[in-house]
């Protein structure tokens, strides 16, 4: 069975139309998920430009090959631990400020 079982109709002038699906296609998202968001307090942003995800893996390699460096290194003891550990926590910091900068929805100011 469907988690959204309940329909609503509404109806939009040309204009009001037009402004949505313009809304809808620079977020990338359906016309209802785009709604979903709006309803719950945030504001959809723009779909990432197309190189965005290619970055975003290139930064995960990055990280996967630090952190294999680091489990090599905590069982040498070869490399400044607290150092290392500090960097690896500034780019998963990175990371996550890109990913919320690009991607995620912002809330709505009430």
């Amino acid at each position: 069975m469907r988690k959204r079982n309940v329909s609503i109709l509404f109806r939009l002038n040309k204009k009001e139309a037009e402004a949505l699906d313009k809304k809808v296609k620079k977020s990338g998202l359906s016309r209802e998920a785009y709604l979903r968001q709006l309803i719950s307090g945030a504001v959809p942003k723009e779909a990432p430009p197309a190189d965005y995800y290619a970055m975003m893996r290139e930064l995960h390699k990055v990280g996967n090959n630090l952190n294999q460096i680091a489990q090599k290194a905590h069982v040498l003891n070869v490399v400044d631990v607290q150092r290392y550990d500090n960097e690896v926590r500034e780019f998963k910091r990175v990371v996550k400020l890109i990913t919320e900068a690009v991607i995620l929805p912002e809330k709505k100011e009430q």
